[in-house]
């Protein structure tokens, strides 16, 4: 079962792609990567053209372990604000 976040977090990238973050005052280090999608919100500025440009968000579902429990997190790096979120994590 999975829960629903959205909790800032700090993630540290190499080779483009996320290899740690800080969760909760807790370090996680990522062990694989699941899935990498991204997705736009063209849909957004279709409704409102007075917006600003279309924005992407890039998702990343990962493997990751503050110690020897691993777990599975997704996270979420929105390009218009550089900011990263951890949106969802998974019961083991």
């Amino acid at each position: 079962m999975s829960r629903v976040y959205g909790d800032p977090i700090d993630v540290w990238v190499a080779d483009g792609r996320p290899v740690r973050f800080v969760w909760r005052g807790r370090l996680y280090t990522v062990r694989a990567v699941l899935e990498h999608w991204v997705a736009t919100r063209d849909w957004w500025k279709e409704l409102h053209p007075e917006a600003e440009e279309a924005t992407e968000r890039e998702f990343w579902r990962v493997e990751a372990s503050p110690d020897s429990e691993i777990g599975v997190y997704e996270l979420r790096f929105d390009a218009a604000t550089g900011a990263w979120m951890l949106s969802r994590a998974w019961d083991g």
